[in-house]
């Protein structure tokens, strides 16, 4: 499967064994019920890099589950399993002193609760949502009704829609959470679903989270781990970066960066073709929670200066198209679709950092904010028109 990737370097595959930066003396402790695993032993693991996994209790389970395990509180967001012969429950622990887990053995990998951790909790989620990618692709990889370029090129789909649909959900503003750096390291089998060699929008993502730890947890070992992954990603798509820049150089002369997607009747629409009206510019994605409210809010906002010379210009990053033109049929400014998702050169021309993000252009396509630096949205549109 093309879209897996191949020789990565030693330090990647094995990302998840990394020594915590310091130990303290803190104590933290994972307790809770396991059941039908009578006479079992229950391992608690630190996954470190230098020597695999390595034991840090252990408990002979009874007929009732109950189990009570301790261990060094790290000083960083450490990554932690618990362990009955090959079924495993992946943890997380910083600054948490105690974790809840119920589970049954039969379905302990994906049927367990946890508490006390919301980091723990999304990795549960992130777990489950990775097992349903995998049997779609395993399914995909089965279909005989399909060539075999079309089996790997709906299984690129799967993963890229996967991919996208994680950054927006659980990873973007949370670039230093522990379930954050889980999630970018996720596997299909041994190889990873993010690439951070030569994907040049996950090597951004990557060197964000690197930013966060940066300022979260300077002098940890997964920091520094992170630091050579951003760096080494960012070298291999310099070329790439390189020419983002040379456009983005070319595009300040006239004041906008430039772009064209379809609407959703097929036509192209170009930003540029609004010159002469002031044009709010909004990243978004309709399928965000609360986009409906925000929605209105903005029909509001467009009927209200339309008629004064406001338009507006959405670029949606939805994965459904078929969801995007549902929603993009009932409004009446210019929506577009970028079929890319935020694996897209506009994300990282932009600088998106957050969805949604919106900018504001003056009629003579002069970008002249965004979001973060305008306070009064209204006020900054009436002085512009």
């Amino acid at each position: 499967m093309k879209y897996l990737l191949k020789n990565l370097p030693l330090f990647l595959i094995s990302i998840f064994t990394i020594v915590g930066c310091k130990q303290k003396g803190e104590q933290f402790t994972i307790q809770g019920t396991i059941t039908e695993a009578q006479d079992t032993m229950l391992y608690l693991e630190h996954l470190t890099l230098s020597d695999g996994p390595v034991a840090v209790d252990s408990a002979k389970l009874d007929k009732a589950g109950d189990f009570m395990l301790h261990g060094p509180r790290p000083g960083n967001p450490e990554f932690y399993r618990l362990r009955i012969g090959r079924q495993v429950i992946n943890l997380s622990v910083d600054s948490t002193e105690t974790l809840s887990v119920k589970a049954s053995l039969p379905r302990m990998t994906l049927g367990y609760q946890v508490e006390g951790s919301g980091n723990c909790d999304t990795i549960r989620l992130l777990n489950l949502k990775l097992d349903t990618l995998n049997r779609a692709i395993q399914h995909t990889a089965e279909d005989r009704s399909l060539t075999l370029p079309e089996r790997e090129e709906q299984i690129l789909k799967l993963v890229n829609d996967y991919k996208a649909d994680v950054k927006l959900r659980y990873i973007q503003n949370r670039y230093g959470a522990a379930s954050s750096y889980y999630a970018m390291f996720q596997t299909i089998g041994s190889q990873m679903v993010f690439n951070p060699v030569s994907d040049p929008s996950d090597v951004t993502w990557f060197t964000a989270l690197a930013n966060s730890w940066e300022i979260l947890y300077p002098n940890c070992q997964r920091t520094e781990n992170l630091r050579n992954i951003a760096l080494q990603g960012r070298g291999n798509t310099r070329q790439r970066v390189m020419e983002i820049d040379m456009n983005n150089e070319k595009v300040k002369e006239t004041g906008i960066i430039d772009m064209g997607f379809p609407d959703n009747k097929g036509n192209e629409r170009r930003l540029s073709d609004l010159k002469g009206q002031v044009v709010l510019l909004d990243f978004t994605a309709y399928g965000m929670k609360g986009s409906q409210d925000r929605i209105l809010a903005m029909r509001r906002l467009y009927e209200k200066y339309h008629s004064r010379g406001l338009e507006i210009y959405q670029v949606a990053l939805d994965g459904n198209e078929h969801y995007w033109k549902t929603v993009a049929d009932q409004l009446p400014w210019v929506c577009v679709w970028n079929a890319e998702g935020l694996d897209n050169d506009m994300v990282s021309i932009y600088n998106l950092q957050t969805l949604p993000t919106w900018f504001l252009i003056d009629r003579g396509s002069n970008l002249v904010g965004r979001m973060e630096f305008i306070n009064n949205l209204e006020a900054e549109i009436e002085r512009l028109l």
